[in-house]
């Protein structure tokens, strides 16, 4: 058994993976600022269990040489090597994981790319994340930074604005749903609206939302195509809050295929099929293959 664990800003989620199946064990409110009771969660889903090991999924990039974390919505850990000091004090095997890196494992091997070799996972929700798995394993980088395609200069003036990484003109600051209503804000001369009534509005035909989200797809597509190229990428299940709208992945989908070298005889962009468990279900595949049965 491996016990996994989906860590959240204010909820932990936990897990029990047999090997075939999930049992899920609940939920807690996070100790984001007191590590101590942050330990005692966590040892109070273990109980007198013996798993193989605890795989958790955090918000944050994990440095795989170091085991540190930057978790910037939990404080109690940011910075922490979690992996070993959880060993230390609940003397059992951990594994710590990016939490799209374990979303992207998840859809790999148990979701929508199920079958496919080379798997890009995008997440399109608040910001732009994403996770490579090649061969139902992740790729991991220096720093832990594998798949962080929201960042890096490529969108220019007049679209370029200030990231939170310190870069200009990264795709995390207009890819999700907070940029996704700064351009429309930009663009119609400071109307501010929500991301649901921007797409709601869309759909409806409205000139001005349609003008926005054509901008969008096509600030996003071209980035996205070109991973694809990069990775040999045959699916790319979505992600996040912007995924749950089927009918605006279908239109990425079209963008990204009308962009990429090889053009594929079906969709390329899709709907995740993990759903809320992609976070233990993914960790709980990364355990799998750290703690072979």
């Amino acid at each position: 058994m491996i016990l996994s664990f989906d860590i959240g800003g204010s909820r932990i989620r936990a897990g029990l993976w047999d090997g075939q199946a999930m049992e899920r064990l609940g939920e807690a409110e996070t100790p984001a600022g007191d590590l101590d009771a942050f330990v005692r969660v966590i040892g109070g889903f273990v109980g007198p269990r013996r798993p193989r090991g605890l795989a958790l999924s955090v918000p944050g990039v994990v440095d795989p040489e170091t085991g540190a974390g930057k978790v910037a919505n939990i404080p109690c850990i940011d910075g922490l090597p979690l992996g070993p000091a959880l060993t230390e004090r609940l003397a059992l095997p951990v594994l710590v994981l990016n939490d799209a890196d374990c979303f992207a494992l998840a859809e790999a091997r148990l979701g929508a790319a199920r079958g496919h070799r080379n798997v890009f996972g995008i997440i399109l929700g608040t910001g732009v994340g994403g996770g490579l798995a090649i061969d139902g394993r992740l790729v991991t980088g220096a720093g832990g930074y594998a798949g962080e395609w929201g960042h890096g200069p490529v969108i220019h003036a007049p679209h370029a604005l200030p990231c939170g990484c310190g870069q200009v003109g990264c795709l995390d600051t207009i890819g999700g749903a907070r940029g996704m209503e700064r351009l429309h804000h930009a663009r119609s001369g400071g109307e501010a609206l929500h991301t649901r009534d921007i797409v709601a509005r869309w759909r409806a035909g409205e000139p001005g939302a349609t003008a926005t989200l054509e901008l969008w797809r096509d600030l996003v597509a071209g980035p996205l195509a070109m991973v694809v190229n990069t990775v040999g990428a045959t699916l790319v299940p979505a992600g996040g809050g912007l995924s749950n709208d089927h009918a605006l992945i279908g239109w990425l989908d079209q963008a990204v295929r009308d962009r990429v070298l090889r053009r594929p005889p079906g969709p390329l962009v899709v709907p995740a099929t993990c759903g809320p468990d992609a976070g233990i279900l993914g960790a709980a595949q990364a355990g799998e293959l750290a703690w072979p049965a």
